[in-house]
């Protein structure tokens, strides 16, 4: 069962990337991504229209994962997209199921 829900934060560059580990990961099954605006980025990740804007483009990611798969996630992650500006929190998932 899913006990958390990891949100990250990624630049538009390395997103497939990113899907693409997070589908080889045989513990997550449900993620989302969308595209969104980004407020508060630093400054080296943004390009010149989008300083003017105040806001830069990026996908976030929401994967919900057992509270024990979340260290051994991170780790793969840290791993692969150091120095991306890649951005995570995590919040517990108070509950989770499907209607049918």
């Amino acid at each position: 069962m899913s006990e958390l829900c990891l949100t990250l934060l990624c630049q538009p560059e390395v997103e497939e990337k990113l899907l693409d580990l997070l589908l080889m990961q045989p513990s997550q099954t449900v993620f989302t991504s969308t595209r969104t605006a980004a407020h508060g980025l630093p400054h080296e990740y943004l390009d010149q229209g989008e300083l003017v804007q105040g806001r830069g483009r990026a996908t976030e990611i929401k994967v919900l994962i057992a509270a024990a798969d979340k260290d051994a996630l991170l780790a793969l992650i840290r791993q692969q997209f150091s120095g991306t500006g890649l951005s995570y929190w995590i919040t517990p998932l108070i509950e989770a199921g499907e209607i049918v």
